[in-house]
Order: C-alpha cells, then sequence, then structure tokens
C-alpha cells in the first residue's frame, strides 16, 4: 500500500508522504489527515484560488483537520 501524501494544516499544499515541511510555506505542520483533492494551475484565473486564497499553482487538500 503506498504511503499517504501530506497536507499543509498552515496553507492546505499537499506534499509528498516524506516531507518534514510543507513545500509552499515551510510549516511543519502536516498531516495526513485531509480529504478532497484540487489542482490549481493558473491561480489568477480561478475563483477555486480566490476562495482559498491560493496564489501559486499546485495541489491543494480542501480539507484539511
Amino acid at each position: 500500500m503506498a504511503e499517504k501524501r501530506l497536507a499543509c494544516r498552515e496553507c492546505h499544499r499537499v506534499n509528498e508522504p516524506n516531507a518534514t515541511t510543507c513545500d509552499s510555506c515551510g510549516s511543519s505542520s502536516l498531516t495526513e489527515d485531509w480529504a478532497g483533492y484540487v489542482v490549481i494551475t493558473h491561480p489568477e484565473e480561478s475563483e477555486v484560488a480566490v476562495e482559498m486564497n491560493v496564489d501559486e499553482a499546485g495541489s491543494y487538500a480542501l480539507k484539511v483537520r
């Protein structure tokens, strides 16, 4: 079974399973307890990115616990 990727509790960015800090914001508050997945390719044109307060392209969790 594959390891679950980790979501940042601060910015919701989805990181690799072996990450110790978030690739985007540098937070060490990562968790496997997340749900929903969105890939934002053009944050400047995305209503979802505006709603999530995302300004960097990447993969994000919709709900992080």
